[in-house]
């Protein structure tokens, strides 16, 4: 398996599964396969986020960035955001923002610190 060419939306299924269902779009999979690959229901560290993509043939630059708009972000990477409520794992995918727990959107899911790791073209199948 490879990324994705056509994200397909998943909400997290657990306020604490957003990681999950963030690899679980990227890869083009179910969310209880990601857990089953990385062997955890709960909060993602970044380790097992890359250990996760890496298995899935996915690669990520591994150079956190920054990003204080759209403008600053790759075709394609992931994100982690300060939320009002809590750290939380996103995506970017050529324009839009795939979100697991605000949906698919055109701008940044609420947030007060953004930063990304730039998913590699080379990823694609």
């Amino acid at each position: 398996m490879a990324l994705t060419l056509k994200p397909k939306h998943i909400y997290e299924p657990d306020p604490l599964q957003c990681g999950q269902a963030v690899l679980a779009m990227l890869a083009d999979t179910t969310v209880d396969e990601i857990i089953s690959i990385c062997k955890n229901k709960k909060e993602t560290t970044f380790k097992e986020m890359v250990y996760v993509l890496e298995h899935f043939g996915i690669s990520i630059d591994g150079n956190r960035k920054q990003a204080l708009n759209r403008e600053d972000l790759p075709e394609i990477a992931l994100l982690s955001l300060e939320t009002p409520k809590c750290w939380h794992w996103s995506f970017y995918f050529k324009g839009t923002f795939y979100d697991p727990e605000y949906g698919v959107l055109s701008e940044f899911p609420p947030s007060f610190r953004r930063y990304y790791w730039k998913i590699k073209e080379d990823s694609k199948p």
